[in-house]
């Protein structure tokens, strides 16, 4: 299969091999903090589904500054600052955000996730379930092997 989608900066490219594992608008307050938005496109694919051609050009700084010790970090391009790609040190999963990470082609998200009315918004009413959390089915893929 050729790589369905692609993103990343005129320096860094991450290609796609299968389809994204999770799609969902996110409201936590940890992507609002680092994205600015009320709510962000978040794609999950399955860790060794995304590859990045230049992890040498990658500065890597922890996504939840609450939580620095956490599993995701925010890989930076070292060379114009394009973020690329959430990274997750237990390589269960590599996460997109289409619209900061040069992604024009995902499919819309699915669902809204961690959605929690003391937030002070209104509960987002498109037609997509909402939840306070991930989908409940979804399921944390085995670690990759190295």
């Amino acid at each position: 299969m050729s790589a369905p989608y692609k993103g990343g900066c005129d320096h860094v490219h991450t290609t796609a091999s299968g389809e994204p594992i999770d799609n969902h608008e996110c409201h936590c307050n940890v992507c609002k903090g680092v994205s600015k938005q009320q709510h962000t496109h978040v794609v999950f694919f399955n860790y060794g589904d995304l590859k990045v051609d230049h992890p040498e050009k990658l500065d890597r700084v922890p996504f939840n500054a609450d939580n620095p010790g956490g599993p995701l970090e925010i890989c930076l391009c070292k060379e114009c600052g394009t973020p690329i790609m959430l990274d997750d040190k237990e390589k269960r999963i590599r996460v997109a955000v289409p619209n900061l990470m040069g992604y024009s082609d995902i499919p819309a998200a699915t669902y809204h996730a961690f959605w929690d009315e003391t937030k002070g918004y209104a509960k987002p009413d498109d037609g997509r379930p909402v939840y306070g959390s991930l989908r409940p089915e979804f399921s944390w893929p085995a670690p990759a092997m190295a």
